[in-house]
């Protein structure tokens, strides 16, 4: 279908990413303020705090361009997570559905989003079957003298 129709397919897949914009930064709202409430600061405040800890920025180190932040990459995946995790179970405590249910798919798309990204990515790809038998595929490196 999307060979046939590519503008309808195309206008559709940014209704869908527009809509899951609005999602996560809706849910990133719920996370801010439920994480304000309960260290009793305002949202400003945590944002900033929230901030400063998930920041990464740029730095020159060996002469080569490298991006630093206070969480190392193989922690700040989980600490979202966990992160929006938290705010669903304080959302549900308190009997707040609706935001609840935002902070739920916020949580399973970050669950999911990496099995999503591969499946998309691999879908790309050209199998290897697909190529003729008939053809010669080598490679050739000049020799420095």
């Amino acid at each position: 279908m999307a060979i046939l129709k590519p503008k309808p397919v195309i206008a559709i897949a940014l209704c869908l990413l527009v809509a899951l914009a609005g999602m996560m930064t809706y849910a990133g709202f719920l996370v801010v303020g439920v994480v304000a409430d309960h260290l009793g600061t305002g949202r400003a405040t945590a944002g900033l705090l929230l901030a400063g800890v998930l920041a990464r920025f740029p730095w020159i180190r060996h002469g080569k361009l490298r991006i630093v932040g206070l969480l190392p990459k193989t922690v700040r995946r989980p600490f979202i997570v966990s992160l929006f995790a938290f705010c669903l179970l304080s959302l549900l405590s308190q009997g707040e559905y609706v935001p609840a249910l935002f902070t739920g798919f916020a949580t399973a798309f970050l669950l999911t989003y990496p099995w999503f990204k591969k499946m998309i990515f691999k879908a790309g790809q050209n199998p290897r079957q697909s190529i003729d038998d008939n053809i010669i595929d080598g490679e050739f490196r000049e020799k420095k003298e």
